[in-house]
């Protein structure tokens, strides 16, 4: 019989938000609702998955993909790279870099940012050195181990990572000094966890880290559209010297909840070379061709959907509507003296309890306020003595978790 990968056996537990279903599920049968009473209804503010409908427009976009393929005319097929015309209206919509535009070979339709992310971890290797921001988005880590490149488990972290922290202390970005040489660097802003957006200073420093210690860059931008202060910067590439030492993850699925729809992008700059100076370009067109046969025609047509004027338009009315459930919460943390970050240019609040164990933090929320929540140390070990609020729910629901959350205080 075919021995398991010995990579599965390496991660150090189930990946966390299964693990987070399992004990609500637990709870859940321990504690069963009674739909005469409300308050025995558990609330979750714990997994980033969308809730609200999506809009009009953007539907209709969708309709209509569905409604062509069921014609002559407007049959199509596999579309490996993406829609030519979805590709351009990326690059226009979202990389309006004056004079030196993104052109479409260099953007890539998936079907969703973290798949890209696995993908990308395949394009580089086992051989390559992995760094990440602590705590970040679990699957930087987990996609590593599964690729053979984290090393082994010691309890605190795997050994063939580098976990640069993020806290409070250093306002949530990393000393570029532990940045490896001739690493890969998972980069998050706004950052899943914690909510913090990176400025223009330290965007620039990072790059210029990453270019003189030959590292590349994968910087995540899946949460760019609800970043709200016009200093702050949405994209790498509108640092100098990007193109040259990264790569950008992004996707629909937060701005436009294509959650259920999966659909996603990555920019490849050309300017992007390996050492021996070939080009991580066309690696990864090679990689995406090999193993990907391009993401759903229909979810493109929903994209091309969200990215005119009024697609537009709605995707801001949507991140606008999840960051008002941002700020009920960061209120309601606010009132129990409970110190915070984010949620004013991104959807999550990073909530500090300050020599607790985050699970039994978490423990705890559910019991009392029957309100699931995110524990840090899932994101990594800088995460112990925290825990992230998903601000993606219905409004009446985040008001009643936000009235249910005062009881932390009793």
């Amino acid at each position: 019989m075919v021995k398991r990968n010995p990579r599965l056996a390496a991660l150090k537990a189930g990946y966390l938000f299964p693990e987070i279903a399992r004990r609500r599920r637990e709870f859940a049968a321990a504690h069963p609702e009674d739909p005469a009473r409300p308050e025995t209804r558990i609330i979750s503010l714990g997994v980033g998955n969308t809730t609200e409908p999506i809009l009009p427009h953007i539907d209709a976009g969708l309709t209509e993909g569905a409604r062509k393929l069921g014609t002559v005319e407007g049959y199509s097929g596999y579309q490996d790279e993406g829609l030519l015309e979805l590709r351009e209206k990326i690059s226009g919509v979202f990389y309006p870099i004056p004079g030196k535009p993104f052109g479409a070979d260099e953007i890539f339709i998936s079907d969703g940012a973290k798949c890209d992310i696995g993908r990308l971890q395949l394009l580089f290797g086992a051989e390559t050195k992995v760094a990440v921001q602590d705590p970040s988005y679990p699957v930087y880590v987990d996609g590593s181990v599964l690729t053979g490149a984290a090393g082994s488990w010691t309890g605190e972290g795997y050994s063939g990572i580098s976990y640069l922290p993020c806290t409070a202390e250093n306002g949530y970005f990393p000393d570029l000094s532990l940045l490896p040489e001739n690493s890969l660097f998972y980069f998050c802003s706004p950052n899943n966890p914690t909510g913090a957006a990176a400025a223009r200073p330290q965007l620039e420093a990072l790059v210029a880290a990453a270019r003189e210690k030959g590292c590349v860059i994968v910087f995540d931008a899946a949460y760019a559209e609800y970043i709200r202060d016009p200093a702050l910067p949405k994209t790498i590439f509108s640092v100098d010297g990007a193109r040259e030492c990264a790569i950008e993850v992004n996707s629909f699925s937060k701005p436009a909840g294509f959650t259920g729809v999966r659909l996603g992008w990555t920019v490849v700059p050309k300017e992007l070379r390996y050492s021996g100076g070939e080009s991580v370009n066309a690696d990864w067109s090679r990689v995406m061709g090999t193993i990907f046969n391009g993401a759903s025609n229909i979810a493109q047509e929903g994209a091309l959907a969200a990215l005119s004027g009024t697609g537009l338009e709605e995707i801001r009315r949507l991140c606008d509507f999840y960051l008002g459930n941002a700020e009920l919460i960061r209120h309601a943390l606010t009132k129990l003296g409970i110190s915070c970050v984010g949620g004013d240019n991104s959807p999550y609040v990073w909530a500090r309890f300050p020599g607790r164990d985050s699970w039994e933090v978490f423990a705890e929320i559910l019991e009392k306020c029957r309100v699931v929540t995110t524990p840090g140390a899932g994101f990594g070990p800088s995460g112990r003595s925290f825990i992230r609020f998903s601000a993606f729910g219905h409004r009446a629901d985040v008001e009643e978790a936000c009235r249910r959350l005062l009881k932390l205080g009793e």
